[in-house]
């Protein structure tokens, strides 16, 4: 049975390597151009800034305020290195729901306890003070995405920077 099917194509010795006769080495390929960081015009950074706030609010809104991060991150990961205005603005939306997460952790976590010590009645502090999470982050959002919109560098207060 081995004589009908060869051990090897054509015949070729498996102690060889395997190379094209004749061509020798050939040259690795170059990139024609290198790879450069694609610029955006001032109006576009701005739309974008704006985009990075207004479109954590309206996350928030449709998700009942736990995917408000999505449009953060989306616009910080495509448009970071085009130009430091909308990475200034994306990171900052980026810092709000950051620190809108450890606000909420940190009372997530203070609520039970609390809630379980005082029979409940703990709850009427906790419950607005889980939602006034919310609602101040989506203030800073709205201001961010106006400032940024009109082309106005701005830092949020109560924000520590955590994405820079």
């Amino acid at each position: 049975m081995s004589d009908q099917y060869p051990q090897h194509p054509q015949g070729a010795d498996p102690t060889q390597a395997y190379e094209q006769p004749g061509y020798g080495t050939q040259p690795h390929p170059t990139q024609a151009y290198p790879a450069q960081p694609s610029t955006m015009s001032a109006e576009d950074e701005r739309t974008w800034g704006a985009v990075s706030h207004a479109g954590a609010v309206v996350a928030m809104i449709c998700s009942a305020g736990f995917l408000g991060f999505l449009a953060s991150v989306a616009v910080y990961v495509v448009h970071k290195d085009r130009g430091p205005f909308v990475r200034a603005h994306a990171a900052n939306s980026l810092n709000i729901q950051i620190t809108m997460f450890i606000w909420l952790v940190v009372l997530g976590i203070l609520t039970i306890p609390i809630a379980l010590l005082t029979l409940g009645l703990g709850l009427i502090v906790m419950v607005p003070a889980l939602v006034a999470a919310f609602v101040v982050a989506g203030i800073l959002h709205v201001v961010g995405a106006i400032k940024a919109y009109n082309g106005e560098w701005w830092n949020p207060p109560f924000t520590p920077q955590f994405v820079k």
